[in-house]
């Protein structure tokens, strides 16, 4: 073999396999997306911002116009008054937060589990009515808890659960939203999967648990997140009366209406009822990236 023949081959050979493409792009266009995407970031963020501020502010500069954005002078005064008047309340503020964790932490678990073991049945057998019962619950959730509230009292009440958890527990767990988030997500599991682990001898709950719940996790903790800022914000006035099981956000609100007087309570209020919801968001944002993202798979 001649050297130049000898030198093409060795240039073909250590040609690399993959090349690089250039993004189809320009400079300007980058800086337009940023730009953009950087504004959108800030009117998104701006009433997070904007409430924090306000819970910081002394009461002259709440009442100042025009109103500024950031507190001047900062301070906890509104929420040392805060805490102050839950103090003064006979119920204790640990007891109304007792009940919206139980609440909260009951009510997410048991959806979590129904939806969950309903969708997996729905998703990966064929039993009759399978379709009908899946469009009904699709339908199912074009109805506002404003259009059921009359009939899922009726219903509480003739169980006698009336001014008890179970009254905010119960219907929880039948949440048509995430029973179908489920569902969808595990159709994209791999039929396949399930059926070797049944070949090596699982059964349906360890295929279930050990299977199914690890590969559909994005999902269920995007349920988590739903199902909690659904009940942490839930007021439970209409079917709680007793002020020893009132949420603690049916307190704060109740200081909130106070008048003038508590309008830097009011504040500091807005600030305590969405920090749970925002931080729970803010630590699983990248699983609910992942399920948006998961969604559309298939086997």
């Amino acid at each position: 073999m001649s050297k130049k023949k000898k030198s093409t081959v060795q240039k073909e050979y250590h040609k690399p396999l993959i090349t690089r493409r250039k993004p189809n792009r320009s400079i300007a266009g980058d800086i337009v997306l940023y730009l953009f995407l950087i504004l959108v970031a800030f009117i998104m963020a701006f009433p997070i911002i904007y409430a924090v501020s306000n819970a910081l502010k002394p009461l002259d500069e709440l009442f100042r116009f025009p109103p500024r954005i950031f507190a001047q002078h900062p301070t906890l005064d509104n929420f040392s008054d805060l805490f102050v008047t839950m103090g003064k309340s006979w119920v204790t503020f640990s007891r109304y937060l007792f009940n919206t964790v139980f609440i909260t932490v009951v009510g997410t678990a048991g959806h979590l589990i129904i939806a969950s073991m309903g969708a997996f049945v729905l998703a990966k057998y064929e039993f009759p009515g399978n379709k009908t019962f899946f469009k009904i619950i699709t339908v199912s959730m074009m109805f506002t808890g404003y259009v059921t509230m009359i009939p899922n009292y009726i219903i509480l009440n003739n169980l006698g659960w009336i001014d008890t958890y179970w009254a905010i527990i119960i219907p929880a767990f039948a949440s048509p939203m995430g029973l179908f988030l489920m569902k969808q997500f595990m159709e994209g599991l791999p039929t396949s999967l399930i059926e070797a682990a049944k070949i090596d001898g699982a059964n349906e709950w360890r295929v279930f648990i050990r299977i199914v719940m690890p590969n559909v996790k994005p999902a269920w903790m995007t349920l988590i997140i739903f199902s909690v800022q659904a009940l942490w914000n839930n007021r439970a006035s209409t079917y709680i009366y007793s002020e020893e099981r009132k949420t603690l956000v049916y307190a704060l609100q109740q200081i909130q209406s106070g008048g003038i007087a508590r309008t830097g309570q009011g504040a500091a209020v807005l600030v305590v009822v969405m920090i749970v919801p925002i931080l729970i968001f803010v630590f699983s944002e990248s699983q609910i990236l992942e399920t948006m993202a998961s969604s559309g798979l298939k086997d």
